[in-house]
């Protein structure tokens, strides 16, 4: 049972460090959006092609608020409930496994 104990705790670890990743990508994106960015510099690229996907049904929920964009906020309050309940959940089955 150790072997899975430690793969749970591995993917735990990991699921922590994505997060915190992308919760960074999310506020770059949003900092790089008060600008008039060039749309053909390849990291404005690469933000809008991770965040988009993520950000877009969010902003047919949330629709701008006075020209504020609040989906990347949403975002941000979903990563933080993960890493506060999921992360420690599966460190939690992973120590009740041993």
């Amino acid at each position: 049972m150790f072997i899975v104990s430690n793969f749970i705790r591995a993917l735990a670890y990991i699921l922590d460090m994505v997060l915190k990743l992308y919760f960074w990508i999310i506020i770059i994106r949003a900092i790089i959006s008060w600008v008039n960015p060039d749309p053909y510099n390849p990291i404005v690229r690469f933000l809008y092609q991770v965040t988009e996907p993520v950000l877009r049904p969010i902003r047919r929920i949330i629709p701008p608020i006075g020209g504020i964009d609040l989906s990347p906020m949403v975002v941000i309050l979903v990563i933080y409930f993960l890493q506060i309940f999921l992360v420690p959940t599966l460190l939690q089955i992973a120590y009740s496994l041993r």
